[in-house]
């Protein structure tokens, strides 16, 4: 990866990420920075596996967990250009077991107190997470989380066709386009893509986008299991600063990314290296052939929630926008935002980069963010969320 040089003074970042290292919150750090197509900042610290004293390289694999979910909504914007499909189509008309949904009650203590949805998905509700769909991760103890896990929704021993069987039978948390939740929205979206494809996830994905990305380390499963990384969970799921680092080799599940499985989860289902991310980054930026079409990632990065929903987590509530308009509110895969020079050399301060994203409370394994002129990818050991575990 050649870095050109620039004017930008990343030490404080990467010092504030070392002391994340030292003070054994993360086992290891990596970063990329790109201005335009220019990558301007690489960095690696700590270790790919703390017990074997690995230190950590450009070319090691992660668990990418959620980033799966840009690829897949690159995946299905991809037939959305060649007009496979409207954002406003209701998934219904690809899915039937997602017609004539029934919508949970706001007391309701049972999944037979329901109501008939108002409005049917639509592939815009999926991709922006505002579908009532849910995951059965963020939410302990809900009605909700409990029939998720109960029925095993995320479940890696079943194909996306299946999970389609399964949801066909759960209510949703709120009407279409109402509210907001993180949710299995996005595999539903992998499984719309083999439907309209007529092939598996994984082999267009292999095609479309990974192929001509040269994406080589990127996929379902490790294509060097010498080279992934060593898994770690955090001492404490709700508070990620308290120190230690708990090596979990059997999570989300024994086996993970080391063989193929039937589940090619769309929103988690992927390992990725720091290379493979740049290109696909680069690929979405101005400067050069791009994977999509300009006007596609303009409305990547256009808010699509109505006026007055937010991004809600059950741990912080609505996570409303600041001064920045639009930074909270929800793109079909990404998140707008502005940076400027001087803040560049800003980044570690506090450990908290008022513009990339650090500023939330927990921190995640794997995270990239892109402006019109700025990219940042970060890939972070361990994944300090319990939940990832429930699989």
């Amino acid at each position: 990866m050649q870095v050109t040089a620039s004017g930008y003074d990343f030490r404080p970042a990467h010092a504030a990420m070392q002391r994340y290292v030292d003070g054994n919150l993360l086992s290891g750090f990596s970063s990329a920075v790109l201005v335009g197509r220019d990558l301007v900042d690489v960095k690696c610290i700590g270790w790919a596996d703390k017990e074997a004293q690995i230190p950590l390289r450009v070319d090691h694999i992660f668990r990418v967990f959620s980033n799966t979910k840009l690829i897949t909504s690159c995946a299905a914007l991809l037939l959305f250009e060649e007009g496979r499909f409207q954002l406003d189509d209701p998934i219904e008309r690809f899915i039937p077991q997602l017609a004539n949904r029934r919508v949970l009650r706001p007391d309701a203590t049972s999944l037979d107190q329901t109501e008939p949805a108002v409005r049917p998905i639509t592939i815009r509700h999926l991709m922006s997470h505002n579908s009532g769909l849910s995951y059965g991760l963020l939410d302990p103890g809900t009605l909700i989380f409990n029939v998720y896990n109960e029925r095993k929704v995320v479940n890696p021993a079943t194909t996306l066709a299946q999970m389609m069987d399964v949801l066909a039978d759960l209510p949703l948390v709120f009407h279409p386009g109402t509210s907001w939740e993180y949710s299995v929205a996005t595999d539903v979206l992998a499984r719309l893509v083999e439907v309209i494809s007529g092939q598996r996830f994984d082999p267009f994905i292999q095609s479309r986008i990974l192929g001509p990305l040269g994406m080589v380390d990127t996929g379902f499963v490790a294509s060097d299991r010498n080279r992934l990384v060593a898994f770690y969970t955090g001492a404490d799921p709700i508070d990620p600063m308290k120190p230690r680092l708990n090596r979990a080799d059997d999570a989300p599940y024994p086996g993970a990314y080391l063989r193929p499985v039937p589940r090619q989860s769309g929103g988690s289902g992927l390992v990725s290296s720091l290379p493979d991310m740049v290109a696909l980054i680069r690929s979405l930026l101005p400067g050069g052939p791009t994977l999509l079409e300009p006007d596609t990632i303009e409305l990547m990065m256009t808010n699509q929630l109505a006026h007055g929903v937010w991004i809600r987590f059950p741990a912080y509530g609505e996570l409303k926008a600041g001064g920045t308009g639009s930074r909270e509110r929800w793109s079909l895969s990404l998140l707008p935002s502005t940076i400027r020079r001087r803040e560049a050399s800003s980044f570690g301060a506090d450990a908290q980069a008022r513009n990339g994203g650090f500023r939330q409370k927990r921190i995640p394994q794997a995270w990239s963010w892109r402006s019109a002129r700025w990219a940042l990818l970060i890939r972070l050991r361990p994944s300090s969320s319990g939940s990832r575990t429930k699989r």
